[in-house]
Protein backbone atom coordinates (compact mmCIF):
# COMPACT_ATOMS: atom_id res chain seq x y z
CA UNK A 1 0.00 0.00 0.00
CA UNK A 2 1.63 3.44 -1.03
CA UNK A 3 2.81 6.15 1.85
CA UNK A 4 -0.58 8.22 1.06
CA UNK A 5 -3.46 4.93 0.47
CA UNK A 6 -6.22 5.13 2.99
CA UNK A 7 -8.24 1.56 3.17
CA UNK A 8 -12.30 2.36 4.06
CA UNK A 9 -14.28 -0.92 5.39
CA UNK A 10 -18.00 0.26 5.01
CA UNK A 11 -21.08 -1.54 6.35
CA UNK A 12 -24.16 -0.65 4.66
CA UNK A 13 -27.88 -1.58 5.23
CA UNK A 14 -28.33 -0.97 1.62
CA UNK A 15 -27.33 -3.47 -1.65
CA UNK A 16 -25.08 -1.63 -3.51
CA UNK A 17 -26.73 -2.66 -7.19
CA UNK A 18 -30.56 -2.41 -5.50
CA UNK A 19 -30.92 1.37 -5.32
CA UNK A 20 -28.98 4.07 -5.98
CA UNK A 21 -28.44 6.04 -2.48
CA UNK A 22 -26.16 8.23 -0.51
CA UNK A 23 -23.61 5.38 0.03
CA UNK A 24 -22.95 4.64 -3.38
CA UNK A 25 -22.96 8.51 -4.74
CA UNK A 26 -20.29 9.73 -1.82
CA UNK A 27 -17.80 6.18 -2.15
CA UNK A 28 -17.54 6.82 -6.16
CA UNK A 29 -16.54 10.17 -5.73
CA UNK A 30 -13.61 9.47 -3.27
CA UNK A 31 -10.09 9.99 -4.78
CA UNK A 32 -7.99 7.43 -6.58
CA UNK A 33 -6.26 7.32 -2.88
CA UNK A 34 -8.52 5.52 -1.19
CA UNK A 35 -9.32 1.58 -1.44
CA UNK A 36 -12.98 0.70 -0.69
CA UNK A 37 -14.67 -2.20 0.53
CA UNK A 38 -18.36 -2.02 0.89
CA UNK A 39 -19.98 -4.65 2.95
CA UNK A 40 -23.67 -5.25 1.54
CA UNK A 41 -26.67 -7.13 3.32
CA UNK A 42 -28.49 -10.65 2.26
CA UNK A 43 -31.54 -9.87 0.90
CA UNK A 44 -34.16 -12.73 -0.23
CA UNK A 45 -35.10 -12.69 -3.70
CA UNK A 46 -32.40 -10.21 -4.76
CA UNK A 47 -29.05 -10.08 -6.37
CA UNK A 48 -25.90 -10.89 -4.33
CA UNK A 49 -22.37 -10.84 -4.72
CA UNK A 50 -20.79 -14.11 -2.87
CA UNK A 51 -17.47 -13.53 -4.67
CA UNK A 52 -16.52 -9.75 -4.66
CA UNK A 53 -17.22 -7.50 -7.52
CA UNK A 54 -15.91 -3.75 -8.62
CA UNK A 55 -17.85 -0.92 -8.70
CA UNK A 56 -15.33 1.61 -10.12
CA UNK A 57 -13.00 1.81 -7.27
CA UNK A 58 -14.97 -0.07 -4.76
CA UNK A 59 -15.15 -3.55 -3.92
CA UNK A 60 -18.75 -5.05 -3.54
CA UNK A 61 -19.54 -8.00 -1.33
CA UNK A 62 -22.43 -10.01 0.44
CA UNK A 63 -21.72 -10.71 3.77
CA UNK A 64 -25.37 -12.18 5.58
CA UNK A 65 -26.19 -11.05 9.12
CA UNK A 66 -28.78 -10.32 11.53
CA UNK A 67 -30.58 -6.91 9.69
CA UNK A 68 -32.93 -9.28 7.56
CA UNK A 69 -32.66 -12.33 9.96
CA UNK A 70 -35.76 -11.03 12.37
CA UNK A 71 -38.25 -11.67 9.85
CA UNK A 72 -37.58 -15.08 9.79
CA UNK A 73 -36.39 -15.85 13.63
CA UNK A 74 -38.75 -13.55 15.31
CA UNK A 75 -38.01 -12.97 18.81
CA UNK A 76 -35.72 -15.79 19.09
CA UNK A 77 -32.96 -12.67 18.00
CA UNK A 78 -33.96 -11.23 21.62
CA UNK A 79 -31.74 -14.02 22.70
CA UNK A 80 -27.80 -12.71 22.93
CA UNK A 81 -26.62 -16.16 22.46
CA UNK A 82 -28.91 -17.03 19.52
CA UNK A 83 -27.79 -13.64 17.83
CA UNK A 84 -24.34 -14.61 18.36
CA UNK A 85 -24.55 -18.28 16.68
CA UNK A 86 -26.98 -16.83 13.79
CA UNK A 87 -24.37 -14.08 13.01
CA UNK A 88 -21.05 -16.33 12.96
CA UNK A 89 -21.59 -17.51 9.42
CA UNK A 90 -21.51 -13.39 8.08
CA UNK A 91 -18.74 -12.32 10.57
CA UNK A 92 -16.74 -15.31 9.14
CA UNK A 93 -17.29 -14.15 5.72
CA UNK A 94 -16.64 -10.43 6.56
CA UNK A 95 -13.40 -11.81 7.81
CA UNK A 96 -12.47 -13.45 5.16
CA UNK A 97 -12.85 -11.29 2.16
CA UNK A 98 -11.29 -8.38 4.54
CA UNK A 99 -8.07 -10.24 4.65
CA UNK A 100 -8.26 -11.35 0.79
CA UNK A 101 -8.67 -8.26 -0.71
CA UNK A 102 -6.56 -6.54 2.08
CA UNK A 103 -8.63 -5.23 4.02
CA UNK A 104 -7.48 -6.37 7.41
CA UNK A 105 -5.90 -4.85 10.38
CA UNK A 106 -5.47 -1.74 11.88
CA UNK A 107 -4.45 0.26 9.27
CA UNK A 108 -8.23 1.47 8.28
CA UNK A 109 -11.27 3.38 8.44
CA UNK A 110 -14.50 2.10 9.54
CA UNK A 111 -17.51 3.13 8.72
CA UNK A 112 -21.03 2.31 9.51
CA UNK A 113 -24.43 2.82 8.22
CA UNK A 114 -25.94 -0.21 9.33
CA UNK A 115 -26.31 -0.51 12.99
CA UNK A 116 -26.79 -4.11 13.41
CA UNK A 117 -22.89 -4.49 12.64
CA UNK A 118 -22.65 -2.02 15.90
CA UNK A 119 -20.89 -4.40 17.87
CA UNK A 120 -18.57 -6.08 15.75
CA UNK A 121 -17.52 -3.88 13.81
CA UNK A 122 -16.78 -1.78 17.11
CA UNK A 123 -14.06 -4.58 18.03
CA UNK A 124 -12.65 -4.66 14.88
CA UNK A 125 -8.89 -2.81 14.51
CA UNK A 126 -9.25 0.59 12.67
CA UNK A 127 -7.69 4.06 12.92
CA UNK A 128 -10.52 5.58 12.47
CA UNK A 129 -14.47 5.09 13.16
CA UNK A 130 -17.55 6.81 12.00
CA UNK A 131 -20.85 6.73 11.70
CA UNK A 132 -23.06 7.43 8.71
CA UNK A 133 -26.56 8.90 10.14
CA UNK A 134 -28.09 9.11 7.22
CA UNK A 135 -31.52 7.71 8.64
CA UNK A 136 -33.15 7.42 12.20
CA UNK A 137 -32.01 3.72 11.58
CA UNK A 138 -34.34 2.66 15.31
CA UNK A 139 -37.10 4.27 13.57
CA UNK A 140 -37.40 1.48 10.86
CA UNK A 141 -40.52 -1.04 11.31
CA UNK A 142 -39.33 -3.77 13.22
CA UNK A 143 -36.83 -2.69 14.64
CA UNK A 144 -35.86 -5.08 17.36
CA UNK A 145 -35.20 -3.86 20.88
CA UNK A 146 -31.95 -4.42 21.39
CA UNK A 147 -30.73 -2.41 18.06
CA UNK A 148 -29.89 0.35 20.82
CA UNK A 149 -27.53 -1.21 22.23
CA UNK A 150 -25.84 -2.26 19.23
CA UNK A 151 -25.74 1.50 18.09
CA UNK A 152 -24.57 2.67 21.50
CA UNK A 153 -21.83 0.18 20.99
CA UNK A 154 -20.55 1.40 17.86
CA UNK A 155 -20.96 5.38 18.83
CA UNK A 156 -18.80 4.64 22.02
CA UNK A 157 -15.84 3.45 19.99
CA UNK A 158 -16.64 6.48 16.83
CA UNK A 159 -14.91 9.58 16.47
CA UNK A 160 -17.02 11.02 13.62
CA UNK A 161 -20.34 10.96 12.99
CA UNK A 162 -21.81 12.58 9.74
CA UNK A 163 -25.35 13.51 9.99
CA UNK A 164 -27.94 14.22 7.33
CA UNK A 165 -29.96 16.72 9.49
CA UNK A 166 -30.39 18.62 13.07
CA UNK A 167 -33.30 16.73 14.13
CA UNK A 168 -31.35 13.77 13.62
CA UNK A 169 -28.59 14.75 15.66
CA UNK A 170 -30.35 15.48 18.45
CA UNK A 171 -32.12 12.34 18.68
CA UNK A 172 -29.21 10.25 18.25
CA UNK A 173 -27.79 12.33 20.87
CA UNK A 174 -23.86 10.69 20.55
CA UNK A 175 -21.14 10.68 23.02
CA UNK A 176 -19.28 13.95 23.53
CA UNK A 177 -16.05 12.04 22.28
CA UNK A 178 -17.93 12.05 18.84
CA UNK A 179 -17.66 15.07 16.25
CA UNK A 180 -20.97 15.54 14.73
CA UNK A 181 -20.50 16.84 11.00
CA UNK A 182 -23.83 17.89 8.85
CA UNK A 183 -23.37 16.09 5.99
CA UNK A 184 -26.81 16.50 3.79
CA UNK A 185 -27.78 14.33 0.55
CA UNK A 186 -27.34 15.78 -2.93
CA UNK A 187 -27.73 15.08 -6.55
CA UNK A 188 -25.55 14.80 -9.31
CA UNK A 189 -26.77 17.85 -11.00
CA UNK A 190 -25.23 17.59 -14.73
CA UNK A 191 -27.06 13.86 -15.06
CA UNK A 192 -30.48 15.47 -13.65
CA UNK A 193 -30.06 18.95 -15.46
CA UNK A 194 -29.17 17.60 -18.90
CA UNK A 195 -32.47 17.51 -20.52
CA UNK A 196 -33.29 13.73 -21.69
CA UNK A 197 -35.16 13.86 -24.91
CA UNK A 198 -36.60 10.23 -25.05
CA UNK A 199 -40.07 9.72 -22.81
CA UNK A 200 -40.37 6.55 -20.96
CA UNK A 201 -43.07 4.62 -22.74
CA UNK A 202 -45.48 4.25 -19.68
CA UNK A 203 -44.78 8.21 -19.56
CA UNK A 204 -46.00 8.10 -22.67
CA UNK A 205 -49.09 6.16 -22.86
CA UNK A 206 -50.67 7.74 -19.21
CA UNK A 207 -50.47 10.68 -22.33
CA UNK A 208 -52.04 14.31 -20.63
CA UNK A 209 -50.31 15.88 -17.53
CA UNK A 210 -48.50 13.20 -15.46
CA UNK A 211 -47.77 13.57 -11.70
CA UNK A 212 -45.04 11.24 -10.59
CA UNK A 213 -43.14 9.91 -7.69
CA UNK A 214 -40.38 8.76 -7.69
CA UNK A 215 -38.08 6.66 -5.17
CA UNK A 216 -38.77 4.17 -2.16
CA UNK A 217 -42.62 3.23 -2.37
CA UNK A 218 -42.08 1.85 1.43
CA UNK A 219 -42.35 5.43 2.65
CA UNK A 220 -45.10 6.66 1.07
CA UNK A 221 -48.57 7.37 2.67
CA UNK A 222 -50.77 5.79 0.42
CA UNK A 223 -54.35 6.68 1.36
CA UNK A 224 -53.04 10.37 0.42
CA UNK A 225 -52.13 9.16 -2.88
CA UNK A 226 -55.56 7.67 -3.35
CA UNK A 227 -57.38 10.70 -2.53
CA UNK A 228 -54.96 13.09 -5.16
CA UNK A 229 -56.00 10.44 -7.62
CA UNK A 230 -59.67 10.23 -6.56
CA UNK A 231 -59.95 14.19 -6.76
CA UNK A 232 -58.07 14.85 -9.97
CA UNK A 233 -59.40 11.98 -12.36
CA UNK A 234 -57.87 13.51 -15.66
CA UNK A 235 -54.17 13.88 -14.68
CA UNK A 236 -51.97 10.67 -14.69
CA UNK A 237 -50.16 9.32 -11.45
CA UNK A 238 -47.17 7.46 -12.35
CA UNK A 239 -44.73 5.79 -9.46
CA UNK A 240 -41.49 4.63 -10.05
CA UNK A 241 -39.25 2.77 -8.08
CA UNK A 242 -38.58 -0.02 -5.71
CA UNK A 243 -40.64 -1.23 -2.37
CA UNK A 244 -38.02 -2.67 0.64
CA UNK A 245 -41.28 -4.85 1.46
CA UNK A 246 -41.96 -7.56 -0.91
CA UNK A 247 -45.35 -7.50 -2.94
CA UNK A 248 -45.69 -3.80 -1.58
CA UNK A 249 -48.10 -2.84 -5.12
CA UNK A 250 -49.70 -6.57 -4.53
CA UNK A 251 -51.24 -5.46 -1.15
CA UNK A 252 -52.19 -1.63 -2.39
CA UNK A 253 -55.40 -2.76 -3.48
CA UNK A 254 -57.43 0.66 -3.31
CA UNK A 255 -54.45 1.87 -5.22
CA UNK A 256 -54.09 -0.18 -7.99
CA UNK A 257 -57.97 -0.37 -8.67
CA UNK A 258 -57.75 3.53 -9.85
CA UNK A 259 -57.56 3.84 -13.42
CA UNK A 260 -55.28 6.92 -13.58
CA UNK A 261 -52.66 5.17 -11.25
CA UNK A 262 -49.51 3.20 -12.57
CA UNK A 263 -46.50 1.71 -11.01
CA UNK A 264 -43.34 1.32 -13.20
CA UNK A 265 -41.17 -0.55 -10.28
CA UNK A 266 -37.61 -0.28 -10.01
CA UNK A 267 -35.82 1.44 -13.38
CA UNK A 268 -32.31 1.77 -13.99
CA UNK A 269 -29.94 4.33 -12.46
CA UNK A 270 -29.56 5.95 -15.47
CA UNK A 271 -32.68 6.20 -16.80
CA UNK A 272 -34.08 7.71 -13.43
CA UNK A 273 -33.56 11.22 -15.03
CA UNK A 274 -35.90 10.58 -18.14
CA UNK A 275 -38.76 9.53 -15.89
CA UNK A 276 -38.28 12.74 -13.42
CA UNK A 277 -37.64 15.35 -16.21
CA UNK A 278 -41.10 14.22 -18.02
CA UNK A 279 -43.25 14.74 -15.00
CA UNK A 280 -45.69 17.21 -14.89
CA UNK A 281 -45.32 17.98 -11.68
CA UNK A 282 -43.08 15.66 -8.63
CA UNK A 283 -44.90 14.47 -5.71
CA UNK A 284 -43.81 13.92 -2.20
CA UNK A 285 -46.74 12.53 -0.53
CA UNK A 286 -44.33 11.16 2.23
CA UNK A 287 -45.56 9.32 5.40
CA UNK A 288 -45.17 11.90 8.47
CA UNK A 289 -43.50 9.51 10.62
CA UNK A 290 -40.73 10.22 13.39
CA UNK A 291 -38.32 8.36 10.57
CA UNK A 292 -38.95 10.57 7.99
CA UNK A 293 -39.01 14.04 10.11
CA UNK A 294 -35.17 13.24 10.13
CA UNK A 295 -34.97 12.53 6.87
CA UNK A 296 -33.21 14.37 3.90
CA UNK A 297 -34.62 13.32 0.47
CA UNK A 298 -32.72 12.95 -2.44
CA UNK A 299 -35.77 12.98 -4.41
CA UNK A 300 -35.66 16.51 -3.47
CA UNK A 301 -32.68 17.63 -5.05
CA UNK A 302 -33.01 15.57 -7.97
CA UNK A 303 -36.76 17.08 -8.47
CA UNK A 304 -35.47 20.83 -8.25
CA UNK A 305 -32.04 19.51 -10.48
CA UNK A 306 -34.76 18.26 -13.09
CA UNK A 307 -36.23 21.90 -13.23
CA UNK A 308 -39.66 20.22 -12.81
CA UNK A 309 -42.26 21.57 -10.48
CA UNK A 310 -42.78 19.71 -7.45
CA UNK A 311 -45.75 19.59 -4.25
CA UNK A 312 -44.10 17.78 -1.11
CA UNK A 313 -45.74 17.48 2.31
CA UNK A 314 -44.01 19.41 5.02
CA UNK A 315 -42.85 16.43 6.47
CA UNK A 316 -38.95 17.09 7.35
CA UNK A 317 -36.47 19.89 7.70
CA UNK A 318 -35.06 20.02 4.52
CA UNK A 319 -38.42 20.65 2.57
CA UNK A 320 -39.26 23.02 5.19
CA UNK A 321 -36.19 25.05 3.85
CA UNK A 322 -36.85 24.51 0.35
CA UNK A 323 -40.07 26.57 0.68
CA UNK A 324 -38.93 29.82 -1.99
CA UNK A 325 -38.82 27.00 -5.14
CA UNK A 326 -41.31 24.33 -3.99
CA UNK A 327 -45.25 23.84 -3.31
CA UNK A 328 -45.16 22.74 0.14
CA UNK A 329 -48.44 21.86 2.27
CA UNK A 330 -49.16 21.59 5.82
CA UNK A 331 -51.86 19.00 5.88
CA UNK A 332 -53.16 16.51 3.75
CA UNK A 333 -55.99 18.47 2.67
CA UNK A 334 -53.89 21.31 1.01
CA UNK A 335 -51.92 18.81 -0.43
CA UNK A 336 -55.21 17.44 -2.53
CA UNK A 337 -56.00 20.78 -2.96
CA UNK A 338 -52.66 22.44 -4.29
CA UNK A 339 -52.04 20.30 -7.32
CA UNK A 340 -53.28 22.61 -10.41
CA UNK A 341 -51.36 25.42 -8.31
CA UNK A 342 -48.23 23.37 -8.16
CA UNK A 343 -48.49 22.19 -11.91
CA UNK A 344 -48.22 26.18 -12.47
CA UNK A 345 -45.63 26.81 -10.95
CA UNK A 346 -42.86 28.34 -12.71
CA UNK A 347 -39.60 29.00 -10.29
CA UNK A 348 -37.92 26.54 -12.56
CA UNK A 349 -34.65 28.42 -12.73
CA UNK A 350 -34.68 28.94 -9.03
CA UNK A 351 -35.37 25.06 -8.21
CA UNK A 352 -32.67 24.70 -10.38
CA UNK A 353 -30.32 27.00 -8.35
CA UNK A 354 -31.70 25.31 -4.95
CA UNK A 355 -30.33 21.93 -6.60
CA UNK A 356 -27.02 23.15 -7.62
CA UNK A 357 -25.88 23.82 -3.61
CA UNK A 358 -26.24 20.43 -3.13
CA UNK A 359 -23.95 18.68 -5.54
CA UNK A 360 -22.79 15.00 -4.23
CA UNK A 361 -19.31 16.13 -5.44
CA UNK A 362 -18.81 19.02 -2.76
CA UNK A 363 -20.48 16.53 -0.30
CA UNK A 364 -18.04 13.69 -0.87
CA UNK A 365 -15.11 16.42 -0.77
CA UNK A 366 -16.36 17.57 2.35
CA UNK A 367 -16.67 13.76 3.93
CA UNK A 368 -13.13 13.06 2.95
CA UNK A 369 -11.45 15.84 4.33
CA UNK A 370 -13.03 15.47 7.40
CA UNK A 371 -11.99 12.47 7.59
CA UNK A 372 -8.44 13.23 6.84
CA UNK A 373 -8.47 15.80 9.18
CA UNK A 374 -10.01 13.34 11.93
CA UNK A 375 -6.88 11.22 10.80
CA UNK A 376 -4.09 13.86 11.00
CA UNK A 377 -5.13 14.77 14.36
CA UNK A 378 -4.97 11.12 15.82
CA UNK A 379 -1.30 10.58 14.69
CA UNK A 380 -0.29 13.69 15.96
Amino acid sequence: MGKNKQRLVWFSEVQWDFLSTRKQRLLARFPDSWDILFIEPFTLGRQHHWIPVRRGRVFVVTAPFLKRVPFAFGRLLNIPVVRFLVGIPGVALMLFWALVLGFSGRNRVIGLSNVYWGPVAARLPARLRFYDANDDHLAFPDSPPWLAGYRAAWLQRAELMFSVSCELSERIAPPLSVRVVSLGNGVEYERFSEPRREVPPLLREAGGEVLGYLGAMDWLDVPLLVRVAKRWPKYSIVLVGPAYQHGWWERQQELRLLPNVRYAGLVAYDEVPAWVQHFSLALMPMQRSPLKRASDPNKLYEYTAAGVPVLAMNYCEAVDKAQDVVAVAETEEEFVEMVPEALADSREEGRREFARQHSWDALAAAMVGELLRALQERAE
